[in-house]
């Protein structure tokens, strides 16, 4: 096997949550593209709509289901879907995710937990409802891999309740992957600053452009791609002995790259 060919996820499916866009679209067409067959999850359909044919026109199958994936039967219902469609299941990606940032008095016992539940729970209902199917046959490498986020392992304000839970999520794949060894994989990245929709006001306004670029050691800010590409490793033979780990694909920084301006408590 040559080191390109460790890459190779063919004959695999995947699932990708989240998928309708951003992250999650660029990961699923790379898992395509790399030879897996794609289950791909998210609100709203006209959106997986175009992420599917992204993936078929790749030459894999795409299996598309809308769903609010905050609902935990529904999450935990994408394992069985994938593997009745597609016949095996052998990685799981955990992108779904996030919470608006908000001020700590207006950060809320409810808001709390319910970015933990978006952002941890529904990873754990998937990968609890894959792992059963997962272990049914020994062929292919089998993965788990989460998206969490620089805000997980640095501090700013305003990302109380989105940090707290993406910090939960890097803490959750460590112990998973224990759980999980020897049989299947569990890794995950912590995500910079990328160029998705939940960057199209910072896009539009060149100061905080220049703020997040000038602040990120590799000066710019990423693509989905790099994600994808992340991911596609820690789910081939090509990270197969990776595991409890979490990548940082953040342009090198140590910081937070943008000041959202939140004043002082009681100003």
């Amino acid at each position: 096997m040559s080191i390109l060919d460790r890459f190779a996820v063919t004959g695999q499916v995947a699932i990708v949550t989240g998928a309708g866009r951003g992250l999650g679209a660029g990961t699923a067409v790379a898992l395509a593209e790399a030879g897996a067959d794609v289950l791909i999850s998210a609100r709203t359909e006209r959106q997986l709509g175009r992420v599917a044919e992204r993936i078929r026109a790749t030459g894999r199958r795409a299996i598309v289901v809308p769903a609010d994936l905050s609902d935990l039967d529904a999450v935990a219902g994408l394992a069985q879907t994938a593997y009745d469609e597609l016949g095996r299941l052998d990685t799981v990606v955990n992108n779904v995710g996030g919470t608006f940032p908000t001020e700590f008095l207006q950060t809320s016992n409810e808001l709390l937990n319910e970015a933990f539940s978006f952002n941890v729970t529904t990873a754990h209902a998937l990968t609890r409802a894959a792992v059963p199917l997962m272990l049914r046959d020994d062929e292919l490498p089998k993965s788990v891999v989460t998206i969490s986020s620089m805000m997980g392992r640095t501090a700013d304000r305003g990302f109380l309740a989105y940090g707290t839970a993406k910090a939960a999520l890097a803490h959750w794949t460590k112990m998973a992957a224990q759980d999980l060894a020897p049989r299947i994989r569990v890794n995950g990245v912590y995500v910079g600053s990328i160029m998705t929709s939940a960057l199209e006001y910072v896009a539009g306004q060149p100061e905080l452009m220049e703020q997040m670029e000038t602040k990120t050691p590799l000066r710019r800010v990423g693509e989905p791609e790099d994600i994808a590409a992340a991911v596609l490793y820690l789910s081939s033979r090509a990270g197969q002995y990776v595991t409890g780990k979490l990548l940082e694909v953040d342009g090198g920084i140590q910081q937070p790259t943008l000041d959202l301006g939140f004043p002082d408590v009681g100003q």
